[in-house]
């Protein structure tokens, strides 16, 4: 499929499909922004006097963010909290908008990796929940322009490894990975309200969450890497496809938009996204990417 069918597809099937956005939104174009290796980069600066320029082969960037948690001995310092202050004065430039804007036309959810709240302060949007539990997991929350009755109901920008706003939820560490893992593993294989169990499609645990547009929508991803360090989402993505190949008739399609500006999509990579039931779809340029769409 090419982006042209893609924006076709989406016009005409916009009830199904839900958006998944990366930190790449934020790279593009002459933001404030920075990566999340240059983001560690300054947390180190903050717990150790050791030099160091850049990170070394050999680590993932949560494996790194464990490495500092172990160096930090200073109680005041607080990284979560840390990282929260660095992405406070982030803000929306035009093309943020414009694929709010079409997003919220097509009235489909948003699932963002990201904590910060520059898609939300696109259209100053209110904060609304679903269901709360606490701001280690706020996986009820979003910002919306209206109560939702659930996730798959309408737009939202809903938030997969935390929120700026609750710096405890924050999601950096390969520990708080985990943690995601095996809390997501308890509302779709625990109990018999489980997702698994198949009786209850649309009345199961995670069915406040954003967990519940992950297996009830078609997926179109982009401006996320989706590396091997991204072992949570990996991993859900898994499990989307077990609980597919276990209920085929509630199977969703879809697609990984990838920019071949560059290089080429790495062939171990293509192999998880097709075998967890990902069409890639090969984008010319960023620019492209981030204005055809959305036009």
């Amino acid at each position: 499929m090419t982006i042209s069918e893609l924006k076709d597809h989406i016009q005409n099937n916009n009830n199904n499909v839900g958006f998944v956005i990366g930190n790449g939104i934020n790279r593009f174009g002459n933001n404030n922004s920075i990566s999340w290796d240059a983001l560690l980069q300054q947390l180190w600066q903050r717990v150790t006097s050791q030099d160091m320029f850049i990170r070394p082969n050999g680590i993932s960037v949560t494996e790194f963010y464990d490495i500092l948690e172990l160096k930090n001995n200073n109680s005041e310092i607080d990284l979560q909290k840390i990282v929260s202050q660095l992405l406070e004065n982030w803000n929306p430039l035009n093309h943020h908008q414009n694929i709010v804007n079409k997003i919220r036309e097509w009235n489909a959810p948003l699932l963002t990796t990201n904590f910060d709240e520059v898609l939300a302060r696109t259209n100053n949007l209110d904060a609304y929940h679903l269901e709360w539990t606490n701001d280690f997991y706020p996986w009820g929350t979003y910002h919306g322009t209206v109560e939702l009755s659930n996730p798959l109901a309408g737009f939202g920008i809903w938030y997969i490894n935390g929120m700026r706003k609750y710096p405890r939820s924050i999601r950096l560490g390969l520990t708080h990975y985990m943690g995601s893992v095996e809390r997501s593993r308890r509302l779709i294989h625990n109990g018999d309200d489980r997702l698994f169990n198949g009786k209850a499609q649309h009345n199961w645990k995670g069915k406040n969450t954003w967990l519940h547009i992950v297996f009830n929508k078609e997926l179109i991803v982009f401006g996320l890497g989706l590396e091997e360090n991204e072992t949570f989402l990996r991993w859900l993505l898994i499990e989307r496809k077990r609980y597919f190949r276990e209920f085929p008739e509630r199977e969703y399609k879809s697609w990984y938009l990838h920019v071949n500006e560059l290089e080429k999509i790495p062939e171990g990579k293509r192999l998880f996204l097709e075998s967890v039931g990902f069409d890639i779809v090969e984008v010319g340029t960023f620019e492209r990417l981030y204005t055809y769409l959305w036009e």
